[in-house]
């Protein structure tokens, strides 16, 4: 296999030699203007590097292409290397493209692509190749974390190149202090990142998801993510609730003792004035609600909700005042004696406006009837009297006249 694979190399150089003789016995005027154009590629490692070499004028001259250990890959449309990743995809006088699949990290290096004209011309074509970087893994994670706790996360990832960027979440917003470190894997070619995340837990953050994203231009703006639920343990708080906001005699009493707590505090624990419920009969514990039936005065009291978990306990008081049925109602419902007094002056105060309407009226006619009999007064019989009287306003008449 070695001997023919020397072979062929040596067939392909001594023809190269031969064309460039050619080339220079057969030299055409046009030929000092060819000049073979290549361009850099870049492939994600695994995918597949085209390499194209172009010549705008050609007079029939031969076109080459070698990988950076300089070994001739394709000779024209002739195949020089044994190698099943690369393959012709065209070749004509103006052009030599070929292809090379699963591409490694050590296919990376300065391709060259020469026309055999005399002398000869070349053109270099730099192929990169990107590491693509592993999934990520979080480490540091013990469950459950106490609440107070510092917690310490740290996400890494290898075989990325260029090095990595990573990023952390937590409820969807993004975390920016944090620690970064990268290192050059043991190949010289890949880089192995990690990045350290610090931070006190509470138990706002039990459930939270925690992500760690990588992003690298290999992954076709695609993140790869890692994940880490956080379990947070802490003391219960509790909270009592009444069923009705004005306790009365005579009707039931549910109070709902709301805990919350990881682990789930249960049962709780029901006193009233620091002892014991005194009437178990009247006074039922079901679950968290402590039922109280038919209230008395007797209930009267502080009555105390504890919950306990494996990490502590907590308590809430609520004091009991059991209200008179009848004097609730004399309180919430309307005032009828001020709603009387108030209608008792309206009616006084609109009855004393009409008599006194009606008096002013009655003086002010009695006063025009009065000036009216002025001049009747000393008269000697009834005749007399009305004859005074239009005289008088006769009179009136003409003085009112006289002084206009």
């Amino acid at each position: 296999m070695i001997w023919k694979r020397s072979a062929v190399l040596r067939f392909y150089s001594v023809c190269g030699l031969l064309l460039q003789a050619a080339a220079s016995k057969n030299k055409v005027k046009g030929s000092q203007g060819q000049f073979p154009l290549t361009q850099n590629v870049t492939v994600v490692e695994g995918g597949t590097a085209i390499l194209t070499c172009r010549v705008d004028q050609n007079d029939n001259t031969s076109l080459q292409w070698s990988n950076p250990a300089q070994q001739t890959l394709y000779f024209d449309d002739k195949k020089a290397l044994r190698d099943n990743r690369i393959e012709l995809v065209r070749a004509s006088w103006h052009e030599l493209s070929i292809s090379v699949s699963d591409v490694s990290l050590s296919d990376e290096g300065q391709y060259t692509c020469s026309l055999f004209t005399m002398p000869v011309k070349t053109s270099k074509a730099y192929l990169t190749v990107l590491g693509v970087p592993d999934k990520p893994q979080i480490s540091g994670f013990s469950s459950p974390v106490m609440e107070g706790d510092l917690m310490q996360l740290t996400c890494k990832t290898s075989g990325s190149k260029p090095a990595a960027d990573i990023r952390w979440f937590k409820n969807d917003k993004e975390i920016k202090d944090v620690k970064y470190l990268k290192e050059e894997d043991a190949n010289r070619k890949t880089f192995t990142v990690s990045s350290t995340l610090d931070f006190r837990v509470d138990r706002s953050d039990d459930g939270v998801a925690v992500i760690c994203r990588v992003d690298h231009e290999s992954l076709n703006a695609t993140p790869q993510v890692a994940m880490q639920v956080l379990e947070i343990h802490y003391t219960p708080s509790v909270k009592i609730i009444p069923s009705t906001p004005f306790p009365q005699e005579g009707q039931p009493l549910i109070l709902t003792c709301e805990s919350k707590g990881k682990p789930l505090p249960e049962p709780v624990l029901w006193t009233k004035d620091g002892g014991e419920l005194p009437d178990p009969d009247r006074m039922v514990v079901s679950g968290r609600e402590l039922n109280i039936l038919f209230l008395n005065k007797t209930d009267n009291g502080t009555y105390r909700c504890e919950a306990t978990n494996t990490i502590g306990q907590s308590s809430a008081e609520y004091v009991l005042i059991v209200h008179d049925p009848n004097a609730l109602a004399g309180q919430t419902g309307p005032d009828h004696a001020l709603i009387g007094g108030i209608v008792a002056v309206v009616v006084f105060v609109t009855l004393c406006s009409i008599f006194l309407l009606g008096r002013y009226l009655a003086r002010h006619k009695g006063t025009y009837l009065t000036n009216e009999a002025k001049g009747a007064e000393d008269a000697p019989d009834a005749d007399t009297a009305i004859i005074n009287a239009e005289g008088s306003q006769v009179n009136a008449e003409e003085k009112k006249e006289y002084f206009i």
